[in-house]
This record gives C-alpha cells, structure tokens and sequence, in this order.
C-alpha cells in the first residue's frame, strides 16, 4: 500500500491530494498547521488554515489567497480527506489528519499536550502514522508546572518591583508572549511590550482571545515613566540596545532550554523559567501512545536520540530532515514561541 504522506524537497507532500503541509519551498497548495514562519512561508499558490492562523499569516505576509476551515470539518482534496485538530501549541495551532483509502496519517506540526489556558488544548487524532516534532525529545526536558511557573514568575517580577528594578522577560512574539501574560498578575505593575509582541497581541485580541492591557514600549516610553514594569522583549531586542532605557533591570528568559546548565549564562540572563510552547519528554511520548500509530517519523529537534527511543519501544520509526526549526535559542523573530 503506497504511503498516504511523502516527504520531498519542498516539504510534505500528499500525491493523492496534491497538496504540502507546511512547505518550506514555494507550491501551488499549502495546508498550514500554525503561523510560525518556519512552518507558514511566503510564496505559497494558495493556503488552508485555521481563521485564527490565517488571521496572523495575513499580519506576517500580507495579502494572500488563504482559505479557512474549522477543528473537526473534513474536506475532500482530490482522493484525500482532511480535517484539522487542536494541536496546543500556539492559539489556533493544528494538526492536520490525511485519510486515503483506508490509512490516516497525522502532521503533528508542533504541538504541547499541557493546557496552557490560552490555546486550544491538545487533542489526540487516532491514525495509522505520526510524524511528530522532537524538539525536547530527551528525558531531561520536563516542564515546571503552570501553577508553580506562574507563582515563580510573579514573585520575581514583584521582587524587582519592589527593589526599583524593572523586569525584562524575553519570550517569542506568537505563542510564548501571551501565555506568559495570561498568567502573570497585572496587579504588580504595568506590562509594556515589544512592537512584535504588541502587534502580535491585537491580532489575537480581534480574534476574542483576553489578554491583560500591555502598553507599546515606544521610544518615550522608560523606566522612569513606567517604574516597576515587566517588559516583554523579544529574544532578538534581549542582544541589542533596546532594554538599555529601562535603567537598572533584571533579565528573564522563558524557554524549554533553561533546563540545560549553562544556557542562561549564554542567554546572560539572571533567571532562566523552564516553560515551552512544544511537548516535553512525557508530553512526547503520551501524545504518540494516545494516537495508536504503529510507523512514527521524528522530525526537527534530537531526531536520532528519540527515533532509536521509539525504536527500542517497539516502534518503527523513522528520522524525517525538514525546514522547520523547533524552539531554538538564537533563532530569527517570528519563528518560534
């Protein structure tokens, strides 16, 4: 039986359907699991998304042919029939589920199993096939609880506020940015933003999703007007000039890195919060069990480590090389959250 997915050049191809998921190179026809730039490129014929992906591709890209399906409905492209489901990665993130006479593959895209409180939460979608990113795929990588991360994160913040330091967390601007301000306390002080997670904010917030007020930190904008703020940075403002108005501060960084020794230091931030946007070990290895696929391919992240993993587990496996980048520690903007 021919397989329902292959895997090209130009990203993951259905011949049945003629159509990629999340290509990396220009095709005629495009599904698009979540916005991040490293799954939803430039240059596509025409995209099918969800409203809220399509909604921030139309931000990041401009004016371009993309139609819009919702969680659950299945539609019929060419002799393939897909749907899309929560993926809890990101608002509006999804995976996409390919049937073809009989076999159902799944794209994972990116996904987290924990809810976040601010995404769509992860929905396990029954197949044949996985092809599942690996980002944090080693045991080490396991996820401070939401309760705790969100106490760890206040108490810094109101600690620094109380001493006249202004706090400057660095979090990617789709994703990362507003989970964190879903759970810090807007009672300790006022929350200004970087452009790209400003702009990203109305985006999402025309979408009905409820944020606390942030203020755009423009150039008039420093720690003397604003005494005691957290600043949500980018990690690409983190490196330059930027946070220098905001006089004497400590420096935060939310990512799934911090738990290995020594990224902070390279990051030279004093407080590293152990929290990501992609699933950790346990959430990996849930998420595939939940599934009941039987052939697993590993994508992006420690693909070798985890494919010999699944393997040993009893698996059949596979590595799968692609475009995408996962959650890296020097990426561009936009790429990750």
């Amino acid at each position: 039986m021919a397989d329902v997915l292959t895997f090209t050049d130009r990203g993951i191809y259905c011949p049945a359907g003629d159509f990629y998921i999340d290509p990396w190179k220009p095709v005629d026809r495009a599904l698009i699991t979540h916005a991040h730039s490293d799954h939803a490129r430039p240059g596509m014929g025409s995209y099918l998304s969800t409203a809220g992906t399509a909604a921030v591709m139309r931000h990041r890209l401009g004016d371009i042919a993309v139609e819009t399906i919702s969680y659950g409905q299945e539609r019929k492209i060419g002799d393939a029939t897909v749907s899309f489901h929560p993926a809890g990665h990101v608002p509006s993130s999804a995976q996409i589920r390919v049937a073809v006479k009989g076999q159902v593959w799944v794209v994972s895209g990116d996904y987290k199993t924990v809810a976040d409180g601010l995404s769509e939460p992860f929905e396990p979608v029954t197949c044949h096939a996985f092809i599942t990113e690996c980002t944090f795929g080693l045991p080490i990588f396991k996820w401070t609880p939401e309760d705790i991360l969100t106490q760890q994160i206040n108490d810094w913040w109101a600690s620094n506020a109380a001493a006249g330091r202004t706090s400057i967390l660095g979090a990617y601007a789709l994703g990362k940015a507003q989970r964190l301000l879903a759970t810090v306390n807007p009672d300790i002080g006022p929350i200004l933003t970087h452009g790209a997670i400003e702009n990203t904010n109305e985006v999402l917030r025309h979408q009905g999703i409820a944020l606390p007020e942030t203020i755009h930190a423009t150039a008039e904008i420093n720690a003397k007007t604003h005494p005691g703020a957290l600043v949500l940075a980018t990690p690409g403002a983190l490196g330059t000039t930027w946070p220098r108005r905001f006089g004497p501060a400590s420096t935060g960084f939310a990512s799934g890195w911090m738990a290995l020794r020594g990224v902070r230091r390279r990051r030279a931030a004093d407080r590293g919060f152990i929290v990501s946007d992609h699933a950790d070990w346990d959430g990996l290895n849930d998420a595939i069990k939940a599934t009941g696929a039987t052939k697993l391919f590993a994508t992006h992240g420690y693909t070798s480590a985890f494919q010999h993993w699944l393997t040993e587990q009893g698996y059949d496996a596979y590595i799968v090389s692609t475009g995408y980048q996962g959650e890296g520690l020097d990426t561009a903007e936009g790429v990750e959250a």
